[in-house]
């Protein structure tokens, strides 16, 4: 029998699932972080780590699932492991407490978020990471842990499942039919009109056509771009103003906050993939009545998700709720 990892040692590491063909993260400090503190809140200013002075601040995860200089993984006799390589920020994106979404943020703060994002992918592909995950979490009904609003960036030895199943689909598209898959979709949801919830001279919104969440907006950019840097100012600009206005009108579907999933799917950072379309993804996880939808057992077991509306009539009330919103 191998000799068992002492329960006392701090564990971090990769392991691979050769089922699905797929690394999870395990981080035993993971355990440690404060869970909705009611004292001071460790992302207003004033606070050790955050000072005063910011807009947006970016900040190292104090309770990180992956490090620069990780230790060494165990060994196992079957499975394969690997150091969990990589680093973790937090995105303090505002520093009022009380607000609750982008929408609420002068547009500037929006796009000052895109720039340090963009900034921190530059720094990551110098450092050799493989990719840069952007995301953010919103709401206690999905587990977020502190309510000040803030996203996560997560820089990786490797590629996320979904965006590497994305990189696949879309490689095989461009080899077949010589063409963006991304791009033929602006131009089918284009002509198709009906799922569109915003668009403007860079960027589209749009509930996609086989989404997997109640309120899931794809926001695509018009032009062919594969990565947050090649990002020009005018569509950094637009794509500050397209955030604000969808999530305006998320949270005025049913006159409350919605809970979602924000994340930025863009290329690898150390190969060439310029058939790859960057895109960001956000999952409105609340149904037609307002009710929460969970991920279950056909979801999360079987891998299908099961949509309990109809796509163009929930992208009709979206649109709607957009077009309330100001300026």
């Amino acid at each position: 029998m191998p000799e068992k990892q002492q329960s006392e040692k701090p564990l971090q590491e990769l392991r691979w699932n050769p089922l699905l063909q797929q690394w999870v993260m395990v981080s035993s400090e993971r355990d440690t972080r404060p869970w909705r503190p009611s004292s001071e809140c460790p992302f207003c200013p004033g606070s050790p780590e955050m000072g005063y002075g910011w807009r947006v601040k970016l900040v190292r995860n104090k309770y990180p699932m992956l490090r620069p200089d990780p230790p060494e993984p165990t060994r196992h006799y079957y499975y394969n492991t690997s150091p969990a390589r990589g680093e973790c920020y937090v995105l303090v994106e505002t520093p009022d407490h009380n607000i609750r979404d982008v929408d609420q943020l002068p547009t500037s703060d929006v796009v000052e978020q895109i720039k340090t994002i963009i900034e921190l992918t530059k720094q990551s592909m110098e450092k050799g990471y493989k990719y840069l995950f952007w995301f953010r979490n919103k709401g206690e009904e999905i587990g977020v842990s502190l309510v000040h609003l803030h996203s996560q960036v997560y820089v990786l030895d490797f590629v996320p499942s979904i965006i590497e199943k994305e990189l696949e689909s879309i490689r095989e598209h461009y080899m077949n039919q010589k063409e963006c898959m991304l791009c033929k979709i602006i131009e089918v949801e284009k002509k198709d009109g009906e799922r569109i919830v915003y668009e403007n001279n860079s960027w589209m919104a749009f509930i996609p056509f086989a989404p997997r969440w109640p309120f899931e907006v794809h926001l695509y950019p018009k032009r062919h771009i594969s990565l947050i840097t090649d990002l020009e100012e005018k569509e950094i600009l637009d794509l500050a103003i397209a955030k604000k206005k969808v999530f305006c009108g998320l949270n005025r579907l049913f006159k409350k906050q919605m809970p979602y999933m924000m994340a930025l799917h863009q290329a690898p950072l150390d190969e060439e993939t310029q058939y790859y379309h960057l895109h960001f993804e956000i999952y409105g996880a609340y149904r037609s009545n307002g009710k929460l939808k969970y991920a279950a057992g056909m979801e999360m077991a079987g891998g299908n998700f099961t949509y309990d509306s109809i796509p163009e009539k929930n992208a009709e009330k979206l649109r709607e709720n957009i077009k309330s919103c100001g300026e």
